[in-house]
């Protein structure tokens, strides 16, 4: 190890969306600083969550080879996840995530902080899987690695020795979670029905309204009936990286037309930046929040599926 100083789920599960949906307890701060952080290495684990789009041709796990935060292990989004699916990276079962995590390492008591090497992009889907497998302190690096690099705090790099651990095999919370048969049956009731849920797309503009084509090959763009639309770069401030304050989020949400009171499912592509757009409803007050985590991979691809602007 060189030191370089530089100053489940979800297939089956056909409840009514009103039982599913329950308030988040949060047991610690979803974000924290990279003083913070820099404090505790010895008491939490980081861990890095850096993931690209398949068409950037970037490898993940060799960039965190070559520069992370000292101590971090790496969790590979398309690796603990359901092999069984042929979707990108559906959740593992609990079984496979309590494996993967504690051959990191890290048992069900650590207190887990996720990067990413953009700043916020997959930390937050990282974030939200420990979540839905019942870990309780979890949070995210304010900045992520850019921050932290840029402020000149403890890298290193090369193989890391980790030494496993026992984690217990989790309960998963449901409550997180929605899948492709609620997502239709949702649509069906419709808007009027007590127990529709408001359906987020974080996708881009252009893929959202069918005018422009969708990045996967395959699949047609356009939107599900009722969804709106908050592209996910929307919801993070340029200047910082962080997400936008909690004022600018409420005005962002109003003029979607969007009720934060009620129960939120945040869907995109293909269950990563939806994420994103989930802590920011959060943020903004949301508190009933779901990910669909097949997202419109596996919503578009099914011919059954209404589609608005299809294109």
């Amino acid at each position: 190890m060189t030191l370089l100083r530089s100053g489940l789920l979800g297939r089956s599960y056909t409840r009514p969306l009103r039982l599913m949906i329950a308030r988040r307890a949060k047991s610690t701060q979803t974000f924290v600083s990279t003083g913070w952080l820099e404090e505790k290495l010895n008491e939490v684990v980081p861990v890095d969550g850096s993931w690209h789009m398949p068409w950037d041709n970037r490898d993940a796990y060799m960039e965190y080879l070559q520069k992370r935060i000292e101590g971090a292990r790496f969790f590979g989004i398309d690796e603990i996840k359901d092999k069984n699916s042929n979707l990108p990276h559906m959740l593992p079962e609990p079984e496979t995530f309590a494996a993967a995590v504690g051959d990191l390492g890290i048992t069900e008591t650590d207190h887990v902080v996720v990067y990413d090497t953009a700043g916020l992009f997959s930390a937050p889907r990282v974030f939200w899987t420990f979540k839905v497998f019942g870990h309780k302190k979890v949070s995210i690096l304010e900045g992520g690695l850019p921050k932290w690099e840029a402020e000149k705090r403890p890298l290193e790099a090369g193989s890391l020795h980790i030494t496993p651990k026992s984690y217990k095999v989790p309960t998963v919370n449901k409550s997180l979670v929605r899948n492709y048969q609620e997502i239709i049956d949702n649509i069906e009731h419709g808007p009027n029905a007590e127990t529709f849920a408001q359906v987020v797309d974080a996708r881009p503009e252009g893929r959202y309204n069918g005018t422009e084509p969708e990045a996967r090959p395959g699949l047609p763009s356009g939107h599900m009936p009722f969804s709106a639309n908050i592209p996910f770069p929307s919801v993070i401030d340029k200047s910082t990286g962080a997400l936008l304050d909690s004022d600018a989020l409420k005005k962002l949400c109003e003029s979607k037309n969007i009720d934060l009171n009620k129960p939120i499912i945040v869907s995109c592509g293909s269950g990563v930046t939806a994420t994103i757009v989930m802590l920011a409803l959060e943020k903004a007050g949301a508190n009933q929040l779901a990910i669909y985590d097949g997202s419109w991979t596996e919503y578009a691809a099914n011919e059954k599926s209404p589609i608005v602007g299809k294109k």
